[in-house]
Order: C-alpha cells, then sequence, then structure tokens
C-alpha cells in the first residue's frame, strides 16, 4: 500500500484541531557559516515531544469504532509510546505500549503518565513486534505500528505538506530536505509530500552509523536488517529493518541516505540549543548532523531539516552542552 498526496492532505485535515504547526526556525551565523540557507522544522515543539502524534493520532482517527473501543497496542522506544498513547487518551480508550526495559525513564515515566499500560521488554532477546502482536490477539487490540502503516506515514508526511507551504509562503522553495529515520515512516511521508509540491527537491533519511540499514537497503535493493548489538545514542532510531511501505516509498523518492556518529549528534545537539535555543533528543538532531559535519553538499542551496524530536535525559544533553566549551 502506498501514500499519496492526498491521504497526506487528508490527514492534515485530521490533524489540524489536534497538533501544533511547528515553526520553520533559521540563523544568520549558521547559514553564513554553511553557505547556504538553513530552515530547522522544530517537531522537538510539538505536542508530547515529537512528530509521532501526527500518525498515531491519524491512525486511531481512522479505526472503525468498534475496534478504537475495544483499545490499541503499539510497540516503541519512546515518542511513538507517548503520541499513541495521547491519541487512545483523546478517544477516550485504553492503550497498552510495548517499551524496551532501558528506554529512557523519561519516555517510560510520560507514557505512564498518559494513561498507557506499559509493558517491557529486553530489545537484545526478545521481539517486541511478536509481544505487541500476541497482546492484539489477546485482547482485541488494534496495532498502531511506529512506521510500517499507510496511515502513520500519511500522518507524518504532514511534516513536508508544511515545510513546503511555509516556505512558499517566503517565496521560497526546498533544494535539499533531510529528516531522521529508524524506520522511515517519517522520510517516506515527508519525501510524498515534498516531491509532490518541490519534484526537483532532494529528500534524504540519516540514520545512526552502524544502523545505516536504509542506506544499505537502498543499495541492495531490497530490505537488509542491521547487525545485533549495534548501539547508537540515538535510541529511538535502532530498529532492526526499515519498514516494508516506507522503503517502497523511498526507493522511489528519496535522493539516497546518510548516517552520522554519536559525536556528530552530539554536536548537533548543542549547536542546536546554542543557535536555536531548541532541546534536540539524539535520534532528533541526526538530520541537522549531517549538515554540519558536511554528509551532503549544501552550497548555495535552501536546506531544511527535521528536529524530529526532544525527549532527552539530563545526563546526555549535559554531554552534549559540555562540548560546547
Amino acid at each position: 500500500m502506498s501514500v499519496t498526496i492526498d491521504d497526506i492532505r487528508a490527514a492534515a485535515a485530521r490533524l489540524a484541531p489536534v497538533v501544533r504547526r511547528t515553526p520553520l526556525l533559521t540563523d544568520d551565523f549558521v547559514n553564513e557559516q554553511l553557505g547556504a540557507r538553513l530552515y530547522l522544522k522544530a517537531e522537538c515543539l510539538q505536542r508530547f515531544g515529537s512528530f509521532k502524534l501526527r500518525g498515531a493520532y491519524n491512525t486511531v482517527a481512522q479505526l472503525e469504532p468498534d475496534a478504537r473501543k475495544r483499545g490499541v497496542v503499539a510497540f516503541s522506544s519512546g515518542n511513538h509510546a507517548a503520541a499513541t498513547a495521547a491519541a487512545a487518551r483523546m478517544f477516550g480508550v485504553p492503550a497498552v505500549i510495548v517499551m524496551p526495559a532501558d528506554a529512557p525513564a523519561a519516555k517510560l515515566a510520560q507514557t505512564r503518565a498518559l494513561g498507557a499500560e506499559v509493558v517491557t521488554y529486553d530489545r537484545a532477546t526478545e521481539d517486541r513486534e511478536a509481544i505487541g502482536a500476541a497482546l492484539a490477539a489477546e485482547r482485541g487490540l488494534a496495532m498502531v505500528k511506529p512506521f510500517d502503516d499507510a496511515r502513520v506515514i500519511a500522518g507524518q508526511g504532514t511534516v513536508g505538506l508544511e515545510i513546503v507551504e511555509d516556505l512558499a509562503a517566503l517565496g521560497v522553495t526546498p533544494d535539499i530536505v533531510l529528516a531522521c529515520a529508524s524506520g522511515g515512516g517519517l522520510a517516506a511521508g515527508v519525501a510524498v509530500a515534498v516531491k509532490a509540491q518541490a519534484p526537483d527537491a532532494k529528500v534524504y533519511p540519516v540514520e545512526p552509523v552502524g544502523h545505516d540499514d536504509l542506506a544499505r537497503s537502498l543499495a541492495a535493493g531490497a530490505r537488509v536488517a542491521n547487525a545485533p548489538g549495534v548501539r547508537s545514542i540515538a535510541d529511538a532510531l535502532l530498529v532492526a529493518t526499515p519498514g516494508e511501505i516506507p522503503f517502497e516509498i523511498g526507493r522511489r523518492l528519496w535522493a539516497g541516505a546518510l548516517s552520522v556518529s554519536d559525536d556528530e549528534i552530539l554536536d548537533a545537539m548543542a549547536l542546536g540549543f546554542q543557535r536555536f535555543r531548541l532541546v534536540i533528543e539524539p535520534g532528533g538532531a541526526a538530520a541537522l548532523a549531517a549538515v554540519l559535519s558536511g554528509k551532503v553538499d549544501v552550497k548555495g542551496k535552501t536546506v531544511v531539516v527535521v528536529a524530529s524530536g526532544g525527549g532527552v535525559d539530563t545526563a546526555t544533553f549535559s554531554r552534549a552542552l559540555a562540548r560546547l566549551g
């Protein structure tokens, strides 16, 4: 199943009363250093801390009433967890969220505070999708996947819709758009929205080094998995394999895929705070890191990076800010 610009526009109409239209931010100093015009789409300022509310709400809104009443189940390391819990709460239905036991404590606490039942698992030895599927079967719950669902991708694609519309209001067209990527739902939805409105723009997903499954999948022409046990500071981007639907969209629309190191991510988090006054989590800073570290040629271009989330613990954020010294 694919996703069209009409799907994304329909999602935008559903989401209009619920999500914030997050700003596009720019900074003269950063632009001068890059020799480009950089805009940062601040989804870290979105309700509940990330872009994930867009896809989760769009999915729950489209469930049949009887299915929605029984409740939903999702699996996530944090941002999709909170978003699905929040969407379920808005509709007054139960939510069960499968989360890794080593997820950031703040994300576990936020999900529980939103009224969800949290079921933890060991990400090194257990399969979160299998746990979620078993819960769905046992309790009659509707699955809200984090990325491999056309409804989720259409919701995430509203980020790209807003980017092009808000740039157009400034008389600008994007040349390059970069989005952080795990399973690829955000990057796929953004690509559909951007390419439908600005066909010459190049869209890139950005992954952590060692979790470059999108890049290797594009090169192979088929989905390939990451090696087990590879870790990154970007906990939100650590999935084993790209989503089937995002990959099929991306192989048509992405200009390639980029990867960044933990140090590059920390530097991007630091600059995001210093120049934009934003708190960006590691997974949310990957796209900015790709531009700052020169992974793509931006000279003379209009470039947009999606800062996709702000759920970072104080210890990790302190590590990033220490680099400013």
